[in-house]
């Protein structure tokens, strides 16, 4: 933006009194006997004080006096633009290229004033003309590569700020967008440094800090993220979002118990949303604080009722405490909202089964086949519930998927000669477990006391043992 501080200001005492005695002669109604230098400081004063109105008053002032100034109008277009007046500064840039048409700082604000109001294709063709005046701009390039990010056009981008940083290596921010493009295009390496080299030039730059931490997390260098989250946060103490991303980058070390402090330090700066809700609820259901881990999945429904992940934990957790007709309602809304969602249905199959609809819950475990139709441990729970059931034969039917499966499985094969043995066929059972040996001789207690099931009268249907311990 246009730079008010290039004029030749007076000290800051002597400023001050330019500006007492302009308010003076202006409440009194004489403010016109003022000379066009002295309204440009004082215009320059209300604009580092952020009294936007009044500096553009005294422009005004300025242009009513001198009309074919190019740069009051330009001054004029940078106030109306902080205005949030962008139209009315599009007109005031026009006047000041009307008056002189190869002002690069003219064609610049206006295109920021363009890309303000959405209309990028326009912006960059003031950018381009800007060049065609000064190829060195750094401004220039800086603002067209900020106008190519808006267009996901990176490596155009890329482009433009590498071209700003080789004018002036020590611009204050060129580093920080060309590593936020490199990051969009997945150059993570090249990301990394030139958050580095904007650390190097800033080291209070919060924000960079942040985003190296995000690279880091992305590159699995969890321990150097959480570093640079640190730092964030000490710039920046209520700095939610590096609280956050610290406790994601904790949470993928396995180091729960912090992540939940970072996540609770997130909720002393805001509110919180769903995100923050649900990872809350996931670490302490990992901690096995399930009651807790309730509440917070709660909340996170509450603040995004289609957040389906959020229903499904909550189901989860539901069910591990022993709650699972409620657990069922949670994964019914999860499954209204992603009904393809296999683990959602396996969750909800798992409920049923422990709240004893054992129909409703191999209805559940065969669609869930439906969609993933070599998903091992599902045949195996569908078979288990088919057992119990009673289903004797199409139980056997689902422990043979199982060990198509997972064929180098003794588990596998130990399972299916209980049912077979529990099927009354004996042989097959004595089949089943001599495989289950020869693929894990260190288990031959246990297949010895299952031999000795297996030679045993069949049991009733629904009777068999050995099932109870999967969930």
């Amino acid at each position: 933006m246009f730079d008010f501080e290039e004029f030749d200001d007076p000290e800051d005492d002597g400023l001050r009194d330019i500006v007492d005695a302009y308010e003076r002669t202006l409440h009194e109604g004489a403010a016109d006997w003022f000379d066009s230098d002295t309204l440009e400081h004082v215009a320059t004063y209300y604009f580092e004080q952020g009294r936007h109105d009044e500096a553009l008053a005294v422009v005004d002032r300025q242009l009513d006096a001198a009309p074919f100034q190019s740069d009051g109008w330009l001054r004029r277009g940078v106030l109306l633009n902080h205005l949030d007046r962008h139209e009315e500064a599009l007109e005031a840039y026009d006047r000041a290229l009307a008056l002189n048409p190869a002002d690069p700082e003219a064609l610049v604000n206006r295109g920021i004033t363009l890309d303000a109001l959405g209309r990028v294709d326009e912006a960059l063709a003031d950018y381009d003309r800007a060049l065609d005046v000064d190829p060195l701009g750094t401004d220039t390039h800086f603002n067209r590569g900020i106008a190519l990010e808006k267009l996901a056009r990176f490596d155009d981008a890329v482009a433009a700020f590498q071209r700003c940083a080789e004018v002036d290596p020590e611009h204050p921010e060129a580093w920080y967008e060309l590593g936020y493009c490199y990051d969009q295009l997945d150059r993570l390496d090249d990301s990394l440094g030139c958050y580095d080299r904007q650390i190097d030039l800033d080291p209070y730059a919060q924000n960079a800090w942040y985003n190296r931490g995000i690279v880091l997390n992305r590159l699995g260098r969890y321990t150097e993220a959480i570093d640079s989250y640190d730092f964030a946060t000490v710039i920046q103490e209520d700095f939610a979002s590096a609280w956050y991303n610290r406790g994601n980058a904790l949470a993928n070390l396995g180091d729960t118990q912090r992540a939940v402090e970072s996540y609770l330090r997130v909720l002393e700066f805001e509110d919180g949303d769903a995100a923050t809700f649900y990872n809350l609820g996931l670490a302490y259901e990992e901690l096995e604080d399930y009651s807790t881990a309730v509440e917070y999945l709660r909340r996170a429904v509450a603040d995004d009722a289609a957040y389906a992940d959020a229903w499904y934990g909550l189901g989860c957790c539901l069910d591990a405490m022993e709650q699972p007709l409620e657990a069922i309602e949670a994964h019914a809304r999860a499954i209204t909202l992603d009904p393809d969602a296999a683990e959602y249905w396996l969750a909800r199959a798992d409920a049923e089964y422990n709240a004893g609809r054992l129909m409703d819950a191999i209805a559940s475990y065969e669609h869930v086949l439906s969609l993933e139709p070599e998903n091992a441990d599902a045949w195996l729970d569908l078979a288990e519930t088919r057992q119990e059931a009673g289903h004797a034969e199409a139980a056997l039917e689902a422990y043979a998927q199982v060990v198509r499966l997972q064929p180098d499985s003794s588990e596998a094969h130990l399972r299916q000669a209980e049912a077979l043995a529990s099927a009354g066929q004996r042989e097959s059972a004595m089949r089943s477990l001599l495989r289950a040996c020869e693929l894990d001789p260190g288990r031959s207690e246990e297949i010895n006391r299952a031999f000795s099931d297996a030679s045993s009268p069949r049991p009733a249907a629904g009777d068999a043992s050995g099932f109870d311990d999967r969930r």
